[in-house]
């Protein structure tokens, strides 16, 4: 369906226009109309498939149509990252309209609480926040939220997993009961639904390719032990030299940190993104990933949604998610805008039954490719041992390991880290 169905203002279309945009997703085709009816809705579709676009075009058009004084719409998020994105579509989006708005996120200098403050005190249309800093201003009295029309939450999976339903249950409270409310998510457990019931006045539920990764992933996974995955992955990188943008996924803040430096020895351009950089250096690294001076990006979770960087080809799990939904959002980072990608996986002896569990929620068996000849003595198949996790293992048992292996340098195989 193309965007000009919708009868949006001529000053959007002209935006979308100008961004090459003709086509609407299927969660956009869904979802327009109803907001644009006043309808509240609750809309579960996968990462990547056009979830901003869906209600940040019916709103822009309301405030066009019908110019509001005072904040008129509130769009909560779950990480930094997710409100500068949002931020960053709105800005281009109401490009050619009048239309103002405020990101409302931490981790920034001293001055952004006053800059924020401002923004907020003078009635900017649009605000956009993480819950935590969002309470914050509530608190000193710097939000008037009488005037709201419209209440987004994206992301509203996380943010419940995040611990965030108090914050959102005590901002809500102070809104009027007649606004409309958008809840868009990625999963839909019965917790949510719980949650939604809250929120939502008989809301219209769309549902778009759950849980599900994008045709176009070509998916691979190599059963692997920790001691081998570091030199696998330099393997890979340096066997792939055609990939231009890569994003590697590990399972904690020190592991990411650790498999960035050890790959940055080893002559690999690459940089690592977790929560206990300063905002300054993130939004850098992260500006930097997308144009596309920085090939490498190590990172934990905190990328995993609401990060639209194009042109990911490959990425790289070099720890197996706990969650089977963090697997179908760390994918999704490829192939998106029905582009093609890659999704590898590395799987320990221990992560077998964590994968079963990503399988059976995806539908789909995902390939295993043999391992290189010079790793094959580091294969971890199914079977009764664990081994531990991280860069270069971690096991307490140290018996229990599979023997180290030798160091080949000299005949050009994999050295000993």
């Amino acid at each position: 369906m193309k965007f000009s169905v919708f009868g949006l203002d001529e000053t959007l279309m002209e935006g979308l226009d100008s961004m090459g945009f003709k086509e609407a997703t299927p969660v956009q085709e869904q979802s327009i109309p109803v907001i644009l009816e006043g309808k509240d809705i609750m809309a579960c579709a996968q990462t990547g498939t056009g979830k901003t676009a869906a209600y940040l075009l019916p709103i822009l058009h309301h405030l066009t149509q019908a110019p509001h004084s005072g904040i008129d719409t509130i769009i909560l998020g779950p990480t930094r990252e997710l409100i500068m994105q949002v931020d960053q579509q709105l800005e281009a989006f109401s490009y050619f309209t009048s239309i103002t708005a405020i990101a409302v996120y931490g981790g920034r200098d001293g001055h952004s609480m006053d800059q924020e403050k401002k923004g907020l005190r003078s009635g900017t249309p649009i605000v956009v926040a993480t819950p935590g800093r969002f309470i914050a201003h509530l608190d000193l009295g710097n939000i008037d939220l009488s005037t709201v029309r419209h209440l987004v939450l994206d992301e509203a999976d996380r943010m419940l997993d995040m611990g965030f339903a108090p914050d959102i249950m005590k901002i809500v409270h102070r809104m009027p009961k007649d606004r409309q409310t958008l809840l868009f998510s990625a999963t839909m457990p019965e917790d949510m639904r719980r949650f939604a019931k809250q929120l939502l006045r008989s809301p219209i539920e769309v549902s778009i390719a759950i849980s599900k990764p994008a045709e176009n992933i070509q998916q691979i996974a190599y059963e692997v032990e920790d001691i081998a995955k570091l030199q696998l992955a330099e393997h890979i990188l340096q066997d792939k030299v055609n990939l231009s943008r890569v994003l590697i996924f590990a399972g904690t803040k020190k592991a990411v940190g650790e498999l960035a430096r050890r790959l940055s020895r080893r002559g690999l351009k690459v940089e690592a993104i977790h929560s206990d950089l300063l905002q300054s250096e993130r939004e850098e690294r992260l500006l930097a990933f997308r144009n596309g001076s920085l090939p490498i990006v190590v990172a934990t979770d905190v990328l995993s949604r609401g990060i639209d960087v194009k042109g990911i080809d490959l990425v790289l799990n070099f720890d197996v998610p706990p969650d089977p939904e963090d697997y179908v959002h760390r994918i999704g980072r490829t192939a998106r805008a029905e582009a093609s990608g890659i999704a590898i996986t590395f799987i320990n002896r221990k992560d077998h039954r964590s994968f079963d569990r990503i399988e059976a929620l995806t539908g789909m068996k995902v390939r295993r490719e043999p391992l290189p000849e010079q790793f094959k003595s580091a294969s971890a198949p199914r079977g009764p041992r664990t081994e531990g996790s991280g860069v270069g293992g971690g096991d307490r048992n140290r018996r229990k390991r599979p023997p180290r292996w030798k160091n080949k340098k000299k005949e050009g195989g994999p050295r000993q880290v």
